[in-house]
Order: C-alpha cells, then sequence, then structure tokens
C-alpha cells in the first residue's frame, strides 16, 4: 500500500510540475502580435500638437517676414487669422515704416493651457515664456541697433482655433512685459 500511495504522490508532483511549466506566470505576447498593435492617438492629442505646430509656426514666419519688414507676406497667413495676423501685420507695418528691421528669432517654450470642448477641441490655449533677447530691431538704412526697449522672457498667451478647412491657426495672442515669466 505504500508503494502504491508513493507512486500516486510522484505522479501527482509530476502532473503537477508538467501543468505549472505549460502555464507561464507572466503573460506574454508573441511579437506579430505587438507588432500589428498600435496605440490610435486621440483627437485631443492630435489638436494639441497641431495647435502648438501652428503657434511656433507663427513666429516663425513672422521672424523671417521681420528680417524686411515685410508686413506683406504671403506667410504670415499661413499660420495666424483675425486679431493675429492683424496685429502681426500692422507690427510689421510700423517697423517698415519708421525703417526698422529685425535680425535673429525668437525663442518660444509653448505648453497647451486648455482644450475645447475636451473630447474634440476646436479651440487650443497655448501660454509660453517667449524670449526674444536674441530678437532685435536694427536701423535699416545704418545697419546700427535700434534701442526698442528691454528684452528678455516675457509671458505670452495664445489662442489657437480650427479652421473649416482643419488647419489650425493663431487667432489671437498677448505679449506681457519682460520679466512676466
Amino acid at each position: 500500500m505504500n508503494l502504491r500511495h508513493g507512486a500516486i504522490g510522484v505522479s501527482l508532483v509530476l502532473l503537477l510540475g508538467a501543468c505549472s511549466s505549460t502555464e507561464p506566470s507572466e503573460p506574454t505576447t508573441s511579437s506579430s502580435t505587438t507588432a500589428t498593435m498600435s496605440v490610435l492617438p486621440q483627437p485631443a492629442d492630435q489638436a494639441k500638437e497641431r495647435a502648438v505646430t501652428a503657434y511656433l509656426g507663427m513666429w516663425r514666419d513672422m521672424a523671417d517676414a521681420a528680417v524686411t519688414s515685410d508686413w506683406q507676406s504671403p506667410k504670415l497667413a499661413l499660420n495666424a487669422t483675425a486679431d493675429a495676423l492683424s496685429r502681426i501685420s500692422r507690427g510689421l507695418y510700423a517697423d517698415h515704416y519708421n525703417g526698422l528691421v529685425t535680425k535673429g528669432k525668437p525663442v518660444n517654450h509653448p505648453t497647451v493651457e486648455s482644450v475645447e470642448p475636451a473630447a474634440d477641441p476646436t479651440t487650443i490655449n497655448i501660454v509660453d515664456c517667449g524670449d526674444d533677447s536674441q530678437w532685435l530691431k536694427y536701423r535699416a538704412d545704418t545697419g546700427q541697433q535700434a534701442d526698442d526697449g528691454p528684452s528678455g522672457r516675457r509671458h505670452i498667451d495664445a489662442k489657437v482655433k480650427k479652421a473649416v478647412d482643419g488647419s489650425w491657426k493663431v487667432v489671437d495672442f498677448a505679449i506681457q512685459d519682460v520679466g512676466t515669466c
């Protein structure tokens, strides 16, 4: 009888061992499944990315036009519209009228402050701490640096909206004084 119980005990140990070796303790994913799975970007994430791209594009376009104070540059309307485009054009026209050009580039660090509506945004509010210390005005006729006030880090608020064609454009922005961020 002892041999029989011993044989059953060994059989159970072998059977349990076999079961535990065929069932992994952690779920595994095959490489083919992993390769075919992809995370689809959410509408809010895509909207944020496109809004920030438009915001940075507006500054790039403005800096390009400011080299000659070209207030009529068609590039200005690529990423800005409404009050934002008007503000940029008026500023560049004033520089042109006063014989000023701007050299260098602004440095921006935008972050998304809010999205509206949350599920499928059409409006993105951006905050930035822009630095214009390397983006300076000069007299077009002499090349001498113009005294146009202090430069440095400034708090910027911007509103970016989705247009009817699906593009994103800055519709308004406000720049605070040096030292506000």
